[in-house]
């Protein structure tokens, strides 16, 4: 699954692995304009933080690209246009919002040619991408030393290869064990209602030939207390300063019942995903459309006119949360503390207070 790219740029394109499809088919959309890279965004065609941020990055280049701006003030404006497009798309993952911003920083500073700020905008969009493979590289490598011999893991959603540009982030650090030898076995939630613990990580752990048990969200109490779970490994589509954690909804659930019964919960993300800046009352939950809870694909499984709610996120408190996992060390407690110092490129890992 290493040589598996989730989103790259092609010959004036952007590539996508169609995570709708999965796990039936494994197929490539293709998009030249920035519109729609958004809609692949809003409808999940991508998703995962880290993948949905270099999406974005390769979408403003896809805008760049098609602009007919002849002054640079008038491409600058446009690109603007497509960040504000994209940033609406999927408002709770922080990806999303640092990839757009940085590459606007990288325009705005840009004082050549209009052909030249173009290409510089591409430059920076790939550089994201590229970055990711390599962040996320080491993050798995950092993780796995957290796996031991017969640890029993229960994850949640998909936060592996196909949820970044490549190697994962909590399920690459499985797969990363696995590879290494380590026997383990794996529960991975169903992860209503879009299924994409059924659907992706699921595919993802079968096609690596590890031993995985899919689980009803229902049955994660269950099987913690009664199947030997030794570790809950889950992924992140923001973390505040406090260590605050928002991810797939069910997450906050999980770490919970992990919390009852003493069974370690780590978080798994790279340093993009950390928000030093926003407090929790400013963080937007998304809600989604009321059809994925009333249907499941084309068939109604609700009375018909039923009403729903349908958070894509949950919030999870610092002090049920283990460790963060990222591609700078192990962050422990104080989560503040620690990660100001990680953030501010002092000495983290094993030279972080604890």
């Amino acid at each position: 699954m290493l040589s598996l790219r989730t989103v790259q740029w092609k010959e004036g394109k952007v590539i996508m692995v169609n995570q709708r499809k999965l796990p039936h088919e494994l197929v490539f959309a293709e998009f030249d304009e920035v519109t729609q890279v958004a809609n692949a965004i809003r409808t999940m065609v991508v998703r995962g933080a880290p993948a949905i941020g270099a999406a974005a990055a390769l979408g403003l280049a896809l805008a760049a690209r098609r602009s007919r701006a002849l002054t640079r003030d008038e491409l600058l404006l446009d690109l603007r246009r497509a960040e504000k497009l994209l940033e609406e798309t999927r408002p709770t993952a922080v990806n999303l919002t640092w990839a757009l911003t940085r590459i606007l920083s990288k325009a705005e500073s840009y004082t050549g040619s209009v052909e030249g700020l173009k290409k510089a905008v591409l430059e920076e969009a790939l550089t994201i991408t590229d970055e990711d493979l390599s962040v996320n590289k080491q993050i798995v490598e950092h993780g796995s030393l957290l796996i031991e011999d017969g640890d029993v893991v229960l994850t949640h959603c998909n936060a592996g290869v196909l949820a970044t540009v490549g190697y994962g982030t909590a399920q690459g650090v499985i797969l990363q064990a696995h590879r290494q030898g380590k026997n383990i076995k794996v529960y991975p939630t169903c992860t209503a209602p879009l299924f994409q613990g059924a659907r992706i990580t699921m595919f993802e752990l079968m096609r690596e030939g590890v031993e995985a048990y899919l689980i009803a969200d229902t049955a994660a109490g269950h099987v913690i207390r009664n199947q030997g779970v030794t570790k809950v490994l889950v992924g992140a589509d923001r973390i505040l300063g406090d260590g605050t954690t928002y991810n797939k909804i069910g997450t906050y659930q999980l770490a919970v019942l992990a919390a009852r019964h003493g069974v370690p919960f780590y978080v798994v993300a790279p340093t993009s995903t950390v928000d030093m800046i926003t407090k929790r009352e400013a963080v937007v939950i998304e809600e989604r459309p009321s059809t994925e809870v009333t249907r499941i694909g084309d068939i109604s499984i609700a009375p018909r006119g039923a009403k729903a709610y349908n958070p894509a996120f949950d919030e999870t408190p610092p002090e049920l949360i283990t460790a963060i996992v990222t591609e700078k060390g192990v962050i422990e407690p104080p989560f503040r503390q620690n990660l100001e110092k990680m953030m501010s490129g002092r000495p983290t890992g094993g030279e972080m207070d604890s």
